[in-house]
């Protein structure tokens, strides 16, 4: 099995000395041989026996942290199988914790057996695990040991237990209540911490220095979640912009040249990017209860703010209009606009020509091709939010993301993100979620409870186009 240089190996570097003050000397092999299998049980089991104290349960710990981090890829993949197949529930046990609850006489005590059962149908590896919490940057191993996990479950199904336990534990761990919220300035944050907001952007690449320091000026803001056991490590971020009336084009949001506006004057508050930073953290919620925090932090600072909104990508449009048009025989626009795609694409089928003229890069900047598209485009984009979904949720992950969290559907705008993958992922579409403050908690529960999309008439106008 062959593996390219991936995240894991460039921090594992520096958590090898930062987390256990391990030299690479002591490394094992980066492959794991049935030898260092046999020495892997027996550390396992040195830290589940908990002999010694807590002190000498941290340096067993340690000491297993440390053989992991030194493995490679393969070793760290047979290290995970491990863990997964052999340190489950300890089946005699729970046998035994059954019979004794079974034993105990009607209307007698069985709390105590109870209990004991209880504890017996915990993974023996949920134990293990709990261990590198106490140690230093612990939480942020297994954080990153979750996120390798993730990255090999399509290729070894068998670890999705053991990603299950870890989820679980992560989620207790990073509670709401256990995080802090930070603002992100340019002359208070360490460079360090904002290298790595360069780094973790997931939206709309950071593409300097300046590109940076202009969104983080006055009429800007950052913010992230910080958990106290990985204080140099943002766990999510959003980035915001002060402006007046509801911001339609990222480009000219980000236009570093743009005169820099009064944060004072702005009535609208636009969330243009969030970030999930950690992979590892991936279905522990943190977003919407950052969105929250965050509406609550404008509205004290700026007590003029009184919309907001995001400007969000359509990520899965283009993926979802290219199936299709190669998979279906269906034509949702007018014999007139038929003829249109037709003949500006120069073929004699209207779905083909939409898919010769999508592929052309440069369509978005010929005016009168781009006027063909528009209504055409317009309609099935209004048709794939509205009314494409899986099961009772949005198809589209970040309007099921916006949707869960009572925003509204507010505008779908052509031609709000003109760059490369704003063009390959949405046809060049941003869409508008409006968060009205009285209304989310209605739109959160008609969604969740009945599958209702929310949507602005504006954009239902477009889908009868």
């Amino acid at each position: 099995m062959l593996y390219r240089e991936s995240l894991f190996d460039r921090t594992f570097a520096p958590l090898r000395r930062v987390l256990f003050g391990a030299s690479d000397a002591d490394a094992p092999g980066p492959a794991l041989s049935e030898s260092g299998i046999e020495k892997l049980k027996l550390k396992i089991e040195n830290c589940l026996d908990r002999r010694g104290g807590d002190v000498s349960s941290r340096a067993k710990a340690a000491d297993l942290g440390r053989m992991y981090l030194h493995l490679g890829p393969e070793g760290r993949r047979r290290f995970l199988l491990l863990l997964a197949k052999d340190y489950g529930v300890d089946r005699p046990r729970v046998d035994a914790a059954m019979t004794a609850l079974q034993s105990v006489k009607p209307g007698a005590d069985s709390s105590r057996e109870e209990r004991n059962l209880r504890a017996t149908l915990v993974h023996r590896r949920v134990d293990l695990l709990t261990q590198f919490n106490a140690l230093p940057q612990g939480v942020k191993f297994l954080v990153d040991m979750r996120a390798e996990i993730l990255a090999l479950l399509r290729e070894e199904p068998s670890l999705q237990s053991l990603n299950e336990d870890l989820r679980e534990l992560l989620t207790s761990w990073f509670d709401i209540g256990f995080l802090n919220l930070r603002v992100m300035t340019w002359d208070d944050t360490p460079a360090a911490l904002l290298e790595k907001l360069m780094a973790y952007e997931a939206v709309h690449e950071i593409r300097s220095w300046d590109d940076l320091k202009n969104r983080l000026d006055s009429d800007r803001r950052c913010f992230a979640f910080f958990h106290p056991r990985m204080p140099d490590e943002p766990l999510i971020f959003v980035e915001v912009a002060l402006v007046s009336g509801m911001a339609d084009n990222v480009q000219v949001l980000l236009d570093e040249h743009a005169p820099e506006g009064d944060p004072g004057k702005a009535d609208t508050a636009i969330f243009y990017s969030i970030s999930n930073a950690q992979a590892g953290l991936a279905k522990v919620s943190l977003g919407d209860f950052l969105i929250k925090r965050v509406v609550d932090e404008l509205r004290a600072e700026l007590p003029n703010l009184k919309t907001f909104a995001t400007l969000s990508p359509m990520p899965g449009f283009r993926t979802w209009l290219t199936d299709l048009l190669s998979n279906s025989d269906e034509r949702s626009w007018s014999v007139e606009q038929d003829a249109a795609l037709i003949e500006a694409a120069g073929v004699d089928e209207g779905r083909a020509a939409l898919r010769m003229l999508l592929a052309r890069g440069d369509w978005h900047t010929d005016e009168t091709l781009a006027a063909t598209l528009r209504p055409v485009l317009e309609a099935l984009a209004a048709r794939y939010l509205l009314l494409e979904k899986r099961g009772q949720r949005a198809l589209d992950p970040v309007q099921n993301f916006h949707l869960s969290n009572g925003a509204r559907l507010e505008r779908i705008n052509w031609l709000g993100d003109t760059s490369r993958n704003g063009l390959e992922g949405a046809a060049g579409f941003m869409v508008n979620y409006l968060y009205n403050l009285g209304d989310i908690e209605q739109n959160h529960e008609a969604y969740r409870g009945r599958g209702k999309i929310t949507a602005a008439a504006s954009v239902r106008r477009l889908l009868k186009k």
